[in-house]
């Protein structure tokens, strides 16, 4: 499921809006919104919450600091819609997992065609929200480790939630199986990133991108699996 937008310029992931409560921002055409938050975001996971630098967010977003503090009184006002912002975007993404997909390789498969289809439309999203993690700052740590953390721990769970592990072989080690499944989807799904904005049409992505995994997980399977 891909985002798209309502009539009012609202984000839609499936049937729900991805809007956090700010009037001034959401009354935006969306592709200003989408300026501001993503030139945000980006000024954020390449300085960090001290050393971001507003002068280079309005520079990017084109527009004037004035407007910028209209929207958002305070950096940290800013920083704090846009942990709030990632985290619903995350919180939806979880709603596509398709728990009823017991099979391991299909239901990461289908989280990473996910992932790439969220990165397509929010480039940094899932690296301001990894960044934050790492944030040092005191005037945020606190609100990031309340916000941010659990959502991550709710995706572990989701991520691995009625999967069925009789499928694999007696003897391995599925933890371990596990985690050479995550080492080679985090540098597939890197080497997808890297691809993706050369595709206008998505389908044709997702197409391709499927088709190569599957070549991937053939040769697991055979590694790991009855």
């Amino acid at each position: 499921m891909l985002y798209s937008n309502d009539q009012n310029g609202h984000l839609i992931y499936g049937r729900k809006e991805v809007t956090i409560i700010n009037p001034i921002l959401n009354n935006l055409k969306l592709e200003k919104q989408k300026l501001i938050i993503n030139a945000a975001i980006k000024e954020f996971v390449k300085r960090g919450f001290e050393k971001a630098s507003t002068n280079e967010i309005v520079k990017e977003a084109r527009i004037s600091k004035g407007s910028l503090f209209n929207y958002f009184h305070s950096k940290k006002d800013l920083y704090i819609y846009l942990i709030e912002y990632g985290v619903q975007v995350i919180e939806d993404f979880y709603e596509q997992i398709d728990l009823s997909e017991t099979d391991l390789f299909k239901r990461i498969e289908n989280i990473g065609l996910q992932k790439l289809y969220i990165h397509k439309k929010f480039p940094h999203v899932f690296d301001f929200l990894a960044a934050a993690i790492q944030e040092e700052s005191a005037e945020v740590k606190d609100m990031i480790k309340e916000k941010v953390d659990p959502v991550y721990d709710r995706g572990t769970e989701l991520i691995y939630k009625h999967i069925d592990y009789s499928k694999f072989r007696e003897g391995i080690e599925i933890e371990k199986a596990i985690e050479i499944l995550n080492w080679t989807m985090f540098g597939f799904g890197e080497k997808g990133l890297h691809q993706i904005n050369t595709f206008e049409d998505l389908h044709e992505f997702g197409e391709k991108y499927l088709e190569e995994w599957k070549g991937y997980t053939e040769i697991l399977k055979y590694s790991f699996y009855k």
